[in-house]
């Protein structure tokens, strides 16, 4: 959940995934400070700022018309890329309507700590030319029982704007605290982008008081 009422644009969150993440650069792509933006903070001017990673769909585009089925959800319905079968078609790039993944045109810069860690499509470090990258909600992390990055560096930056849980379970946490989902969206007009595509987003959005274009 995103609460863009106390988001002030700080990217925090951005940085917080570069680091994390080891994000490529973008060649010629939508950036920000060099680097594929796979969590980008638009600021909409009075309307506020809006907090865009992967939305990853329930009835995702991309997972549909991934020829080689590279694009899958793991066992916690996330949806994550293996790198290993990806064949760089990019028509799952086509797809996305929130124009959420990235290509690597060129062999992305690897530090030799990098190169030492063993592939997995959790944390698809280290990186590769050819194939297709975006945010995965840091699985890795998930799996650890840690939050996302994004979500603690905007805690730590004091804005707690971005919430992670279980809609089920009616929880989410920002790693300083629990609140439940339904007490949080109350009476706000929580909303997910382009639900009307029939997508399913699983983020969901708490507006600013200025009003976000959705």
């Amino acid at each position: 959940m995103i609460d863009l009422d106390r988001c002030n644009g700080c990217r925090k969150c951005t940085e917080a995934c570069y680091t994390e993440m080891h994000v490529p650069p973008a060649w010629g792509e939508p950036q920000w400070e060099g680097r594929q933006p796979w969590i980008q903070v638009f600021d909409q001017g009075s309307d506020g700022f809006l907090v865009v990673p992967c939305q990853n769909c329930q009835d995702a585009p991309c997972a549909k018309v991934c020829p080689v089925g590279a694009t899958y959800y793991n066992d916690e319905s996330i949806v994550l890329i293996d790198q290993d079968r990806c064949i760089g078609c990019r028509i799952c790039m086509a797809a996305c309507p929130y124009e959420r993944r990235f290509f690597n045109w060129f062999d992305p810069p690897l530090t030799e700590e990098d190169k030492k860690i063993p592939y997995s499509p959790d944390l698809n470090v280290p990186h590769r030319r050819g194939v297709v990258e975006k945010c995965i909600w840091c699985s890795h992390r998930l799996k650890e029982g840690r939050l996302p990055a994004c979500v603690e560096a905007c805690t730590r930056a004091g804005m707690r704007a971005l919430w992670f849980g279980d809609a089920a379970q009616d929880a989410l946490g920002n790693g300083e605290e629990v609140i439940r989902l339904s007490a949080a969206i109350k009476g706000r007009g929580a909303y997910r982008l382009k639900e009307e595509l029939g997508t399913q987003p699983s983020v969901l959005y708490l507006p600013s008081r200025g009003g976000v274009s959705q």
